[in-house]
């Protein structure tokens, strides 16, 4: 009977991409392949935004966790998230609206001018390619061997083309617009998957499965060892959570064009506050989902490590609860959610990858004004050669070995400290120039790459001298720290002209009188 969840899995993919292009429409203007033309509804964009962030890796790797040891803790690292999106609401949003841009670089031009914009794209565009390349990769894992018990034995490299060539079709036409609309039918089901998911558990472990689950600390929410190297280490303690979660969310949603383009599809201010806040309230309750039905699989295992279930980690325990906990065809519409994540994550890289290229680059730079034609045009090819590029990645990544999703969270500490620490310069330091902006934002990506590989810290009671690299959620507050001290040091220099021209006219001997002055009465 596995036929019918491959059935289902094929016919899944089609109706996505089939509804999604009907919904937007054939896109015909830049404006509305890049933003819909600010005319999508908030609570779309909401669940677009939770789509965009939540890859196949977190689909698996939550219950995992709270299966393995962690218990609630991404929910209360969500905590954190939601505070930064509140601050990204009311701090940032009012500036992309109002300045009526489709790029959030758009406002660094702006601000400091095209050098600092195009400086800003290109850091994002990096970033992107390597952090979605390697997210490709790792989605392919789970769907190579999902496929593989549907009996379909294939290599990665052909893994990552279907996934890349079913998520083109329908982002190179539909623009922005299918993308979300896409994104909102595949959070839909991959969420309600878990919802069924946990359904199914409750009733096969009853209320005595919650009491043991209970008792093992696998509904633990906080982590509240304040220990100084734990908190700096680790991303589940307290203040790193929450203090941390919240800068770091600053950063992903307020300054990363992977998020932002979204909001500005919204139909106005208040809906792109909405749509911000609500992204994170969504994503709260996503991380609770899935974390309990992570502690309903250990009470449904009684505890059994994933070694005694024949795992080689706790990533394969959802999955294989949906192969072989779940009636045929409710499985395979759940591994249709796991892929649909993944198409969520890559479809919204490729398409605000094109955006930056072409508001931020080609026009930044342009001497003349491209009409919107060929604007149109060239942000569909854009999108096909970003595609290629990612996919190339992904094929290149599956030779390595290494965790992938800390290489993907890795590689945002680069960049998200200086093009945060750029946008808060612009609004704290207000005689910040570009010359300062530039480099404040090249001193940052320098101490960043120092910080997250050279930086580590002693972790008390783990045994033969063992250390940890800085929490991820840490690397964007130093990277900000950075950025705003060297450019507000490099702005001073602004101030000596003016103290040295004052102090030359106090020190310059004062003009002799002249004779009306001397004699004013004439005589």
């Amino acid at each position: 009977m596995r036929w019918l969840d491959l059935v289902v899995l094929v016919g899944y993919l089609v109706v996505v991409a089939v509804t999604g292009l009907r919904l937007a429409g054939r896109q015909r203007t830049s404006s509305g392949y890049f933003v819909g033309d600010g005319h999508l509804p908030w609570w779309a964009v909401a669940f677009s935004v939770v789509a965009t962030e939540t890859s196949v890796l977190t689909v698996i790797s939550v219950p995992g966790g709270a299966y393995g040891g962690q218990g609630f803790g991404n929910v209360e690292l969500a905590l954190g998230y939601v505070i930064g999106r509140v601050v990204v609401a009311f701090a940032l949003i009012p500036l992309y609206k109002r300045g009526g841009f489709v790029s959030a670089y758009q406002y660094l031009g702006s601000r400091f001018g095209p050098v600092l914009q195009g400086l800003a794209s290109v850091a994002f565009l990096t970033t992107r390619l390597l952090a979605e390349g390697v997210r490709l990769f790792a989605s392919a894992i789970p769907i190579k061997l999902l496929l593989e018990e549907f009996g379909l034995h294939t290599g990665f490299r052909a893994v990552i083309l279907g996934v890349t060539l079913a998520t083109v079709a329908y982002t190179y036409l539909g623009g922005i617009a299918a993308v979300i609309w896409t994104d909102a039918i595949q959070m839909g089901l991959y969420l309600g998957g878990a919802v069924l998911a946990i359904a199914v558990l409750s009733a096969q472990v009853g209320g005595a499965g919650y009491a043991r689950a209970l008792r093992a600390g696998k509904f633990a929410l906080f982590d509240t060892d304040f220990g100084l190297a734990h908190v700096l280490t680790s991303p589940f303690a307290l203040p790193t959570a929450i203090v941390g979660g919240a800068v770091f969310a600053m950063a992903s949603h307020g300054c990363d064009q992977l998020i932002v383009q979204r909001i500005l599809a919204t139909r106005s201010l208040r809906d792109g506050q909405k749509a911000m806040i609500a992204s994170g309230l969504f994503v709260t309750l996503q991380f609770a989902a899935f974390s309990l039905a992570g502690a309903l699989l250990w009470s449904r295992n009684h505890g059994k490590s994933f070694k005694e279930l024949g795992l080689t980690s706790t990533d394969g325990l959802y999955p294989q609860f949906i192969l072989h906990g779940l009636p045929v065809v409710v499985s395979g519409l759940l591994v249709a959610g796991i892929v649909g994540a993944a198409m969520g994550s890559l479809s919204a890289a490729l398409n605000s990858m094109a955006n930056s290229t072409v508001a931020d680059i080609v026009r930044g730079f342009s001497r003349r004004t491209p009409s919107d034609r060929s604007l149109l045009t060239l942000a569909r090819a854009t999108t096909l050669v970003w595609a290629a590029l990612m996919a190339l990645f992904a094929c290149a990544f599956s030779t390595s070995s290494g965790n992938v999703y800390l290489t993907a969270l890795t590689i945002t500490g680069y960049t998200y400290g200086a093009l945060l620490g750029a946008f808060l310069l612009g609004r704290i330091v207000r005689r910040a120039r570009q010359p300062d902006a530039v480099v404040a934002f090249l001193a940052t990506i320098a101490a960043m790459a120092y910080a997250v590989h050279d930086v580590r810290i002693d972790v008390p009671g783990a045994g033969g001298g063992a250390s940890a690299a800085l929490a991820a959620q840490w690397l964007v507050p130093l990277g900000v720290a950075v950025s705003l001290s060297v450019g507000y040091l490099v702005s001073l220099r602004r101030l000596l002209p003016d103290a040295r021209a004052g102090a030359e006219a106090t020190l310059a001997p004062a003009p002799a009188p002249d004779a009306a002055a001397r004699h004013p009465t004439g005589g």
